[in-house]
């Protein structure tokens, strides 16, 4: 008993010991110079890897599969053959190093979606959002209205949420309404696509592109609400244009009465809280905003074991209030919470999607294709062409595998420039309607309605935006140049 009992000692002793060696060696080894692989079988077998499972991601509305599927398939494949020619080199260090830095940053990334998604999971679980759809419907609107209401309603949300969740329940607020008019749903589809990435373009945490930027440290927290007037410049112009082609009447009010589970309001106080603390970590602490955001998970979590404990006890405050009377909406109580099934519930197959975008786009770069990209798009021509171009390119890539591969190229350029590739990035994505996560959201909520070529149609007029908010930005930011 007492050998075994010393040779487990040992073996534990060894396992604590290990992961400082296995973790020091890479970083004697990393300064290793990658091998140029772009004219490499391997370097071809990988464009063509990423190429068709970007392809399969793109077509996954009439596939049906899933993009997450071929994404991480590409992804391993590629690092695959990457780490076959280093360990034939006896070198495998390097790109075991290259590997565990990208990953990193993917991690990084998907702890933070994953607390933002957990507390808009539960923002819907208490019904906060049908509730302010029915609230929309119960007012009377006209469509114009409406159009604009969305619209603005769109803009505001997505600075805070992620612009498919902005999106989805836009759209489910536009159909309900416009059910009888197809024309209406159509021109709203495309100012919800156009207002939700406008509006995630400037707000650190509104969109995939800006946390990128953000958690890069590209770009200072502070700095990413200069894009505030030439986003709402390329939400407003495009939507100007199309208010004429609006219809004037008016839809059918509804009967319905809003009501919200208990906890709701408290739930929205600490996704607030959760941001700040988010902020707080990155500016005063240096840590990683994720830290933050996992940090405001437990408020969350402290506040599910409150519900849970509370189950069956009614709300005398709320209770006693005529919702009716006051014009708001009555509180649903006896309805039990559980914070790790609004986890179990997150967007998977999106969060599994960029790992394998994050992961392929950090081979490529690591075999020299994005030095190579790099030495053209910001060595052999004008920095602001190159983002423009990059914006016009986000229209038919996702913007976040745009800005993505920007970042690991990290091009030497102004902060200026920096916040205009943030900004072309976020919004290009509107030009097209695969170009984003909201229009590709919203062509499969409204089959036959919202289409690729209905939102196509409006091109022209969301490229009158795209520039004019590159024009706002230069004449309202040129101290960052």
């Amino acid at each position: 008993m007492n050998i075994r009992f010393f040779a487990l000692l040992l073996l534990s002793s060894l396992s604590l010991c290990l992961p400082s060696f296995v973790l020091a060696e890479p970083s004697v080894n990393a300064a290793r110079k990658p091998l140029d692989l772009t004219q490499h079988w391997v370097g071809y077998v990988a464009i063509a890897i990423f190429s068709i499972a970007y392809i399969l991601a793109m077509l996954e509305e009439v596939t049906e599969l899933r993009k997450s599927k071929p994404m991480v398939l590409a992804a391993s494949l590629i690092w695959i053959a990457i780490a076959l020619i280093y360990a034939n080199g006896n070198i495998s260090e390097t790109a075991s190093h290259s590997f565990r830095t990208a990953l990193e940053g993917f991690a990084e990334l998907f702890l933070f979606i994953m607390v933002s998604m957990a507390y808009l999971n539960a923002m819907e679980d208490r019904g906060i959002f049908e509730n302010l759809r029915i609230w929309l419907l119960s007012k009377s609107f006209s469509y114009r209205q409406l159009f604009w209401i969305t619209g603005v309603m769109s803009f505001w949300l997505s600075s805070v949420c992620n612009n498919l969740t902005t999106a989805l329940l836009m759209g489910a607020v536009v159909m309900a309404v416009g059910k009888d008019n197809k024309r209406f749903v159509t021109t709203a589809c495309v100012n919800i696509v156009v207002a939700t990435n406008a509006g995630g373009s400037f707000s650190p945490f509104g969109d995939i592109t800006t946390l990128l930027v953000w958690q890069k440290g590209q770009v200072p927290f502070a700095s990413f609400y200069s894009l505030l007037v030439p986003a709402i410049v390329n939400f407003a112009l495009p939507a100007a244009l199309m208010h004429y082609f609006v219809p004037k009447a008016q839809p059918a009010a509804s009967n319905e009465k809003p009501a919200m589970k208990r906890g709701a309001v408290t739930i929205i106080v600490l996704f607030l809280l959760t941001i700040i603390t988010a902020v707080a970590f990155e500016n005063f602490l240096d840590l990683p905003p994720a830290a933050g955001m996992l940090m405001g998970l437990t408020y969350l979590k402290f506040f599910s074991y409150y519900l849970q404990q509370t189950v069956g006890k009614t709300n005398e405050q709320h209770s006693v209030l005529k919702s009716d009377a006051m014009d708001m909406p009555k509180l649903a109580d006896n309805q039990s919470f559980d914070v790790f099934e609004k986890v179990a519930q997150l967007e998977w197959d999106t969060l599994l999607f960029f790992y394998g975008v994050m992961m392929s786009v950090a081979g490529l770069s690591f075999i020299g294709y994005l030095n190579f990209a790099s030495e053209f798009l910001y060595g052999k021509i004008d920095p602001t062409i190159a983002n423009i171009l990059v914006g016009i390119f986000s229209a038919f890539i996702d913007n976040g595998t745009i800005m993505y591969a920007v970042l690991t190229m990290d091009p030497n350029i102004s902060q200026g420039q920096w916040l205009l590739v943030t900004l072309t990035a976020g919004v290009g994505g509107s030009l097209l309607a695969i170009g984003s996560a909201a229009g590709v959201g919203l062509m499969g909520q409204a089959k036959g309605i919202y289409t690729f070529s209905s939102h196509l149609k409006w091109m022209p007029v969301i490229l009158i935006g795209y520039f004019g908010s590159i024009g706002a930005h230069f004449l309202l930011n040129s101290r960052f140049f």
